[in-house]
């Protein structure tokens, strides 16, 4: 039981700093399995958006978002005309996370979980800090009529 507490705790932490953006469920995605089968089912998802992009392949929550390019290409994907998704280049890794989660706030109104500076320090980016956001994104596009999800 104590764990469970930390584990309270610790959320609480995070929806205090995030000002509650990341509580409740992701809309829509059906929870037939718990945790593990949304993050499946986001991973595909993303893995989904992203296909045919040039230097992105979304395997996991950590690596494969290390050069920003994978968040620019799931934006580009809602938002073709925000920026041109061939001009960049995986080492302009600055430029690319400030890129995405600029298109993110103004296009998508999602809420700046991830800061630049954190995601350039980390040669591999934290899972749990990127699925969150993922999380927050999706759940600003169906907001946004931007992700069409079925009725439950």
């Amino acid at each position: 039981r104590p764990r469970a507490s930390a584990r309270a705790q610790g959320r609480s932490a995070i929806l205090e700093k995030f000002g509650g953006a990341a509580t409740g469920p992701t809309p829509h995605l059906k929870r037939v399995g718990g945790t593990a089968s949304v993050k499946a089912m986001l991973l595909e998802w993303c893995r989904a958006r992203t296909r045919g992009y040039q230097h992105v392949d979304v395997q996991n929550f950590s690596g494969s978002w290390g050069s920003g390019l994978a968040f620019c290409a799931l934006l580009h994907s809602f938002f073709p005309d925000a920026f041109d998704y061939g001009t960049l280049q995986p080492s302009a890794r600055r430029h690319n996370f400030t890129l995405a989660f600029a298109t993110a706030e103004e296009r998508a109104g999602c809420a700046p979980l991830l800061e630049v500076e954190d995601m350039v320090r980390m040669p591999v980016p934290d899972a749990k800090c990127v699925y969150t956001y993922l999380q927050e994104l999706y759940r600003s596009l169906v907001a946004k009529g931007l992700v069409k999800t079925k009725k439950r």
